[in-house]
């Protein structure tokens, strides 16, 4: 079976380093090949070609996806996503602002759910994609650009959001309002079909390692500063800014439901669809309606 971790935020990489994963799945005698992709859009093609069986998604690769109906299941959520992605601009560029951004040139990773933060930032303060030069760069290459000063500005999330700023090159231009990036658990339609009982033993896996890093914020801080090259405090303060959640929520559904509007605004998907109506949420009734 094979999972992938997209980027290295997230309680995935835990399982991975503890060997958690392998552990339960022996007892399946199933072995697991892990892989790591930057972001959302190739990831998706990995699932498309039968490369990838368990992972998760931002929500902009995660409605991406669905609206091409590509084969894989949304089996959770990974969390609120309300600290998950910001707008950085350069020190001294004169951005203060979301309306400072017009006519300015800004990076961002198309189909993620970076692009979608840009999207909806932009939208609150009166904007869209037409006032601003978008460049679509995945996160390492966005970083060059950034540090070379052909981006004004960058859509980012973590980890490279904080260690920019914390260089004293990038400052974060805050929202009027919150917005909200429920990423997706998903499996591959085929694998699960397949094999069910290893879908639900992952996710089972996958909410134990959540329960154990909101009782354990300094290890688990310690484990992805090692793996982020960020600092304890800082990966600390982001860890506990927010608890994951595997569970969907009307709130969180009620925000997918939104990156597919504006998604669809904008012709980056074909036509707007139920969120609700494509979970298949019988894996977290199983862990949660469980006796466990």
């Amino acid at each position: 079976m094979n999972i992938a971790l997209n980027g290295k935020m997230s309680p995935l990489l835990i399982g991975k380093e503890k060997g958690l994963f392998e552990e339960e799945f022996a007892k399946y005698d199933a072995e697991i090949s892990w892989s790591e992709f930057p972001s959302g859009p190739p990831l998706l093609e990995s699932v498309a070609s039968n490369r990838v069986d368990l992972s998760y998604l931002g929500d902009g690769a995660l409605i991406a996806g669905l609206d091409k109906n590509l084969p894989f299941e949304v089996i959770a959520q990974t969390g609120r996503g309300a600290a998950l992605s910001r707008v950085i601009a350069q020190s001294a560029s004169g951005i203060d602002s979301i309306e400072d951004l017009k006519g300015k040139t800004v990076g961002m990773p198309a189909g993620t759910t970076a692009h979608v933060y840009l999207l909806k930032a932009l939208k609150f303060h009166g904007l869209n994609s037409e006032d601003i030069k978008i460049i679509n760069l995945q996160p390492d290459d966005a970083q060059a650009a950034f540090e070379s000063g052909q981006l004004d500005a960058w859509a980012a999330w973590e980890p490279y959001v904080t260690n920019n700023v914390a260089k004293g090159t990038a400052k974060i231009i805050e929202v009027d309002g919150e917005i909200l990036a429920p990423g997706g658990v998903i499996a591959r339609t085929g694998f699960a079909e397949e094999h069910p009982e290893l879908v639900e033993a992952f996710l089972s896996i996958y909410n134990d390692i959540i329960e154990w890093q909101i009782a354990n914020p300094d290890e688990a801080s310690e484990i992805y500063a090692k793996e982020t090259k960020m600092d304890f405090d800082t990966v600390k303060a982001l860890i506990t800014a927010e608890d994951p959640d595997l569970r969907f929520t009307d709130e969180s559904i009620e925000a997918q439901q939104d990156t597919i509007d504006t998604l669809a605004e904008i012709g980056y998907i074909q036509e707007k669809f139920s969120f609700e109506e494509r979970i298949n949420k019988k894996y977290l009734d199983a862990i949660f309606n469980s006796n466990k």
